[in-house]
């Protein structure tokens, strides 16, 4: 069974930092995709913000780029979102998943993970 555990999250001002963290366990491919999605409170809506794939390299949604960075440790189990310069539109709960469709869906209206998620971890961005 893969469980996906995140922490990292908090408040910060506008303009800030924060680096989120997420730790996977049981994954029994050497083959997936890992990275972050986000709920917007009030709208609804799960959104894309990055993710690593073992096929090759790091994505990112055209919101975040150049702003976050997706890094994950030597042995590939756990992965870090750096979050710099934030705004209050990042504000939202952020979700780690791990995704065996490669995230081929991660930056669909509604992305489908065909995977494990975790619980989330909140972060709060003021201005």
């Amino acid at each position: 069974q893969v469980r996906v555990q995140e922490s990292g999250g908090g408040s910060v001002q506008a303009g800030g930092s924060l680096r989120l963290s997420c730790v996977a366990s049981g994954i029994p491919t050497r083959r997936y995709c890992m990275g972050w999605l986000r709920r917007v409170p009030g709208r609804d809506r799960t959104e894309g913000v990055a993710y690593f794939s073992t096929d090759g390299g790091v994505s990112y949604a055209d919101s975040v780029r150049g702003r976050f960075t997706v890094s994950n440790d030597n042995a590939g189990n756990t992965l870090y979102l750096q979050m710099n310069n934030l705004k209050s539109e990042d504000t939202a709960l952020y979700y780690c998943a791990v995704d065996f469709s490669m995230c081929e869906s991660w930056y669909a209206p509604e992305p489908r993970v065909f995977g494990s998620w975790g619980q989330g971890t909140q972060v709060t961005v003021s201005s």
